[in-house]
């Protein structure tokens, strides 16, 4: 007997794959996508792994495909981006068992460092994509994703949006079907895409694609909703759902397959309404199809934004004319972003600023180190990017120039891309300085483990890298790990090591405050009758101190987690730690 449950949209999709047989799962945590593999890890029939990065998580998933069994890999949508390398080879060589690529967006950038649209990234590597509007979808498209996986022998993507990933809505659960693994052929000419052969296979996804238009007009999950023929919407993903919010008296094609897109069905659809809106967030790949096909009257990005998400509201406002007014909200305070109170990076961050070093930052929480009242990181890219970046720069400018910079990354993303580009400042005989924020997680998305852990995805206990000995694995000389608390030896060593002819790494290490068993034994208690009101506590930002009117400090024991750096900066005794009652 089948049981409904509420579900977020990334826990449909985790039990769409479940149902489908999954055998396979591989990931790198990035929001909005994460909580499908925490989901699926929990299912004991599906081997899931985090990966090192989204590249290696694409080629495992591949692995699995070639061996017979279905398999997913999941990631963000820059992550697509790092799986790209693999992901255009593997629509040329198709699948074994069925394999599906999740791509979560992220409209409104709510988590991310761009806006991209992974539909345009799937045209360009022709790999079919199918979006969902809920969580019923979702876990319905997925299973859907590796049926036609198998069928056109192609990998799937199925599009996921913030929006999506974090709703919640019904979902029916039924049980698993089992699939055995395909007996394995040796076909040279399928997987092995070496010019010739890779010839061959481009020819046949073309051919492939064509068919899957065509097959696309009869599918399921491209319908027309005919209702007032006054005015018709094409539209796809969350976007339906704001549509049959703000017009739901409209007639609407969704389209659940995005591409390639069902022609016929479109042309019929366009022909039969009087006013066209293609009404899709981000980028307009549907529009712009549409729009060369002939069918001009469409009216899309000329009134919707390219940026953001959308929303019922624009609707109203953009295609009915209607003042929509809100209620203005609360006013609160301004809170700009801040790292926790007793996090690891605010010490090492106050070091740099006190130093006037500048940073070239990367992709984590420490990311935070940008903005006031820290102000050290200069730069953001991608993950990985830092040392790279500091490597450009030492190369740009010589050694005199970098000797007021470093390179900081987390150890997670040190994990994921640092390695490559540590390797590459020592093969090209660079100098400089690369900092490992090493808080022993995956922080910015939620704690997850990672190779220098020493845990599973599925919980197990494994070795853990050793990221001191990795680095010096690669012929560097200095490596140094030091308490991300140790305020002089860390001023020690960054003004040594900026002025070393030579690549050298300081791994700071201290755990993250909010990871679990993290124990905080002290707190901070100001003593007002020494205090000089000097303010040197407040500089680095930690949101439990507070200025009280006469100007001496608070420190909020809730927030307070006895990190002791606030100690540290008073020359005055006007701070002490004490054990906790």
């Amino acid at each position: 007997m089948s049981e409904k449950k509420i579900l977020l949209g990334n826990e449909a999709i985790a039990r769409g794959a479940y149902e489908a047989g999954v055998k396979v799962s591989a990931a790198y945590p990035g929001t909005p996508s994460t909580e499908i593999s925490e989901a699926i890890a929990k299912y004991d029939e599906v081997y899931a792994e985090w990966s090192p990065n989204e590249k290696v998580a694409a080629e495992v998933a591949i692995g699995a495909s070639i061996a017979g069994t279905r398999s997913m890999c999941s990631m963000k949508h820059v992550g697509v981006n790092v799986a790209s390398d693999p992901l255009f080879t593997a629509a040329y060589t198709g699948v074994g068992g069925g394999m599906v690529i999740v791509a979560a967006d992220d409209p409104g950038m709510y988590s991310s460092q761009n806006e991209q649209d992974s539909r345009m990234v799937a045209r360009a590597a022709m790999i079919p994509v199918l979006e969902p509007s809920d969580s019923a979808e979702a876990k319905e498209f997925t299973k859907l994703a590796f049926e036609l996986s198998e069928h056109y022998d192609t990998p799937m993507m199925v599009r996921s949006t913030t929006r999506l990933s974090h709703s919640q809505g019904i979902v029916e659960l039924e049980e698993r079907k089992e699939r055995e693994a395909l007996p394995y052929e040796r076909n040279i000419a399928k997987y092995v895409m070496m010019p010739g052969n890779a010839i061959k296979r481009h020819v046949f996804v073309e051919e492939r694609l064509k068919r899957m238009a065509e097959d696309a007009c009869s599918m399921s999950v491209n319908r027309a909703e005919y209702r007032d023929l006054s005015v018709g919407f094409i539209t796809s993903g969350i976007p339906y759902q704001y549509v049959r919010e703000a017009m739901p008296e409209a007639s609407v094609l969704k389209l659940g397959l995005v591409h390639p897109l069902p022609r016929k069905l479109i042309e019929e659809f366009a022909a039969k309404v009087d006013k066209l809106y293609i009404f899709e967030e981000l980028e307009p790949v549907i529009e712009e199809q549409v729009k060369s096909w002939g069918i001009l009257k469409a009216v899309g990005k000329e009134i919707f934004t390219v940026q953001g998400e959308y929303s019922a509201n624009m609707l109203r406002e953009r295609v009915l004319g209607r003042e929509c007014k809100t209620e203005a909200p609360a006013q609160v305070p301004a809170r700009p972003p801040i790292l926790c109170p007793g996090c690891p990076h605010r010490s090492v961050y106050s070091v740099l600023n006190r130093l006037k070093i500048h940073a070239a930052g990367d992709i984590g929480c420490y990311t935070l180190g940008a903005v006031a009242p820290l102000g050290v990181v200069d730069s953001t890219i991608c993950m990985g990017s830092s040392i790279s970046t500091l490597h450009g720069m030492e190369k740009a400018r010589g050694k005199e120039y970098i000797r007021n910079w470093v390179a900081v990354i987390g150890d997670s993303t040190f994990m994921h891309t640092g390695i490559n580009s540590l390797m590459n400042m020592v093969y090209n005989q660079s100098c400089g300085t690369v900092v490992i924020l090493d808080n022993s997680t995956t922080g910015m998305t939620g704690h997850q483990d990672h190779a220098a852990t020493g845990k599973t995805l599925k919980g197990e206990v494994v070795p853990a890298i050793n990221i001191a000995q990795l680095c010096r694995s690669l012929g560097i000389e200095h490596v140094y790990e030091i308490s991300a608390f140790d305020l002089d030896g860390l001023t020690e060593a960054f003004r040594r090591e900026t002025q070393r002819d030579a690549v050298s790494v300081i791994i700071t290490k201290a755990p993250c405050v909010l990871l679990k068993g993290v124990t905080f034994p002290n707190k901070c208690v100001p003593v007002p009758e020494k205090c000089r009101k000097c303010g040197a506590c407040l500089r680095p930002g930690c949101p439990a101190l507070t200025r009280n009117a006469d100007g001496t400090i608070s420190i909020d024991e809730t927030m307070c987690n006895g990190c002791g750096l606030c100690e540290k900066l008073c020359k005055f005794d006007a701070i002490e730690t004490k054990r906790k009652a």
